[in-house]
């Protein structure tokens, strides 16, 4: 009987739970905004693998062409854009830290209040296309009040500042921007620039509290003991900082000194979250949201500046780039740290951007033959006109499919065998140009249709491996591979010049055609609502000549003049599509580039430089 009863409980209460959902997932926060995205955050193992449950944490939402396809519906800059909770009723703080519509890529920062230990259902609401509202971003409401620094280095701002709701005052020394950064613009320094951030209250560290420190760091080269973080009181000390390319923290408390082993490596050039967290009696370091050394610790209370990039006399410089920094006034999780580096990074693997929805609904008839008929000379000249617009942009798809098919083709057969060649003279692979070659050079896509493949001709990797090898003969005479002689410092910068120069000619040759597309894509739209407003214009002039109101007569001149913009849509919308996808493969391809070359310039260098 209990066992009976229990069964009924728990059925009824799935069924309420599922009623209740289904009620959330049909509601509409406001029907001002016509559409909606859903946003997962995943804490599950598969996930950010958070195993204690967060509050108020700032995520990190990127926007790209990958994952959101409605960049043409959002305001110019982001105005229009809300987020709001699980409920579907409580509006998020958030904050925009950068949009670039050219390049259709959005960072936008997202208070929330809860991260759920080890769960993938959990998730937000973004609502978009309302374009008569102001626009909402509020960077300082994004950070909680233990969050004393946020550095974010954004291009939306005209310096440098903290953006938290202390605004903790800043004197920079030289540090100056760089467009490249892992989150929009990152910090550069040269080792003789770095930030000092004034002594405050709110920035006093306090062993019961603690104090945490993250950021993003991309050091260049071995660095010369050099410091990330630097924190001086009278007797007492915190220090982060890079001796070669191992990582290590410093607390000093009068006369002792509590070290974490110099055994963690941090990879050159490469962008790496770094976090240190100080409780009251323990030290923890943490590389890419995992704990790499934990040391028990003594201190006491410390006021002073703190310093990011040098010491407090600007010795012991560090020569990279920094990225989103914090420090924050207590000693937070390692979820916390753990959550930030996984989703802050290139392969977020918290948040989720799901498919987006739309308020509305339509249907279809069989009257197309009747719209036919009504369409007029002006009518079809436009549907004419977009007709060729249509077979332009489809022939551009089809053809820079094919193109970029065989450039990905012979790009992977191309870095199979350069792997495969080690420590080997670089330039075994290289091959003369046939006549054959040399014809198709400047046709890419017959290239990649009609062209021999025997020595990976439609590879722009190859083609710039090509080119440095045949600055490196000019230079070397028939010396290759002998190494009678060598390459000069200046020789290589002037190869890595002429390297960057085909780069960009590789470039122009992938996106040729491609303004095509964003001709069809604006301009379709465009003579589709040209021809609606003549059609519309004829119509309601006939009304006027004749006093002819009838309803019957009306409609079948209006559904014709609506139905060049439904043919301008249908020249727009496949052509937005293969844009965004043919544009996605290309930036792969680009990234691919700028790997190699930053790779085989260095290899070169050191093959045949000086020793």
């Amino acid at each position: 009987m209990f066992r009976t009863l229990e069964s009924f409980i728990g059925k009824a209460a799935l069924f309420l739970f599922l009623l209740v959902m289904s009620q959330q997932a049909s509601a509409w926060w406001n029907d001002k905004w016509p559409y909606r995205a859903p946003i997962t955050l995943d804490t599950s193992i598969t996930g950010a693998n958070i195993e204690s449950t967060q509050q108020d944490v700032p995520v990190l939402l990127r926007l790209h062409v990958g994952n959101f396809q409605d960049f043409f519906l959002l305001k110019e800059n982001l105005a229009d854009v809300r987020f709001v909770a699980m409920d579907d009723k409580t509006p998020l703080k958030h904050a925009v830290e950068s949009f670039d519509i050219v390049n259709q890529m959005a960072f936008i920062w997202v208070r929330v209040p809860r991260l759920t230990a080890s769960i993938a259902t959990e998730r937000f609401w973004m609502y978009y296309g309302n374009g008569d509202v102001p626009s909402s971003s509020d960077t300082a409401a994004v950070y909680d009040v233990n969050q004393v620094l946020a550095l974010t280095f954004s291009p939306a701002e005209s310096d440098i500042a903290d953006r938290t709701a202390y605004a903790t005052p800043l004197d920079i020394q030289g540090v100056t921007r760089e467009s490249a950064g892992i989150i929009a613009q990152s910090a550069h320094f040269d080792g003789s620039q770095f930030i000092t951030v004034q002594d405050t209250p709110a920035m006093r560290m306090v062993p019961d509290q603690g104090v945490t420190f993250s950021a993003w760091v991309k050091p260049v080269g071995s660095q010369i003991d050099s410091l990330l973080l630097h924190h001086a009181s009278g007797a007492s000390r915190l220090s982060l900082g890079i001796n070669g390319n191992l990582l290590y923290a410093e607390v000093q408390n009068g006369g002792s000194v509590f070290a974490t082993p110099r055994s963690v490596q941090v990879m050159p050039d490469t962008w790496q979250h770094v976090a240190l967290i100080l409780a009251k009696d323990n030290l923890k370091l943490l590389l890419n949201g995992e704990t790499v050394a934990s040391i028990p610790v003594q201190w006491g209370e410390m006021g002073g500046n703190t310093y990011l990039g040098a010491s407090a006399d600007g010795a012991r410089g560090f020569v990279g780039e920094l990225d989103e920094v914090r420090i924050d006034k207590v000693a937070r999780s390692t979820d916390w740290i753990r959550a930030a580096a996984l989703n802050q990074g290139m392969d977020d693997k918290l948040l989720t951007i799901q498919a987006a929805e739309q308020l509305g609904s339509g249907g279809s008839g069989s009257v197309f033959m009747v719209i036919g008929e009504s369409i007029d000379e002006a009518g079809w000249t436009i549907i004419f006109l977009l007709g060729i617009m249509a077979a332009i942009s489809w022939l551009v798809m089809l053809g820079k499919t094919f193109y970029i098919n065989a450039v990905r083709r012979d790009n992977a057969a191309f870095m199979i065998q350069y792997r495969q060649l080690a420590g080997d003279d670089p330039a075994m692979l290289d091959a003369e140009e046939s006549e054959d070659d040399k014809k198709l050079a400047d046709s890419p896509i017959a290239q990649a249709l009609l062209g021999k493949h025997d020595h990976f001709q439609s590879s722009p990797i190859y083609h710039l491996y090509h080119k440095v090898l045949q600055e490196v003969r000019g230079r070397l005479g028939t010396s290759v591979g002998a190494k009678a002689v060598a390459l000069t410092p200046a020789a290589v910068a002037s190869i890595r010049a002429m390297m960057d120069a085909e780069m960009t000619r590789e470039m122009q040759k992938m996106n040729g055609q491609m303004v095509l597309l964003t001709i069809a894509i604006s301009g379709g739209p465009f003579l589709g609502l040209l021809g609606t407003v003549v059609g519309v214009m004829v119509t309601f002039g006939t009304i006027a000549a004749t006093g002819d109101v009838n309803i019957a007569a009306i409609a079948p001149g209006v559904a014709a003049a609506l139905a060049t913009t439904v043919a301008g849509l249908f020249v727009a919308i496949p052509a937005l599509f293969g844009y965004n996808y043919i544009f996605s493969r290309i930036k792969e391809t680009m990234v691919d580039m700028r790997v190699f070359g930053d790779e085989f310039v260095t290899r070169v260098a050191e093959y045949y430089g000086q020793e």
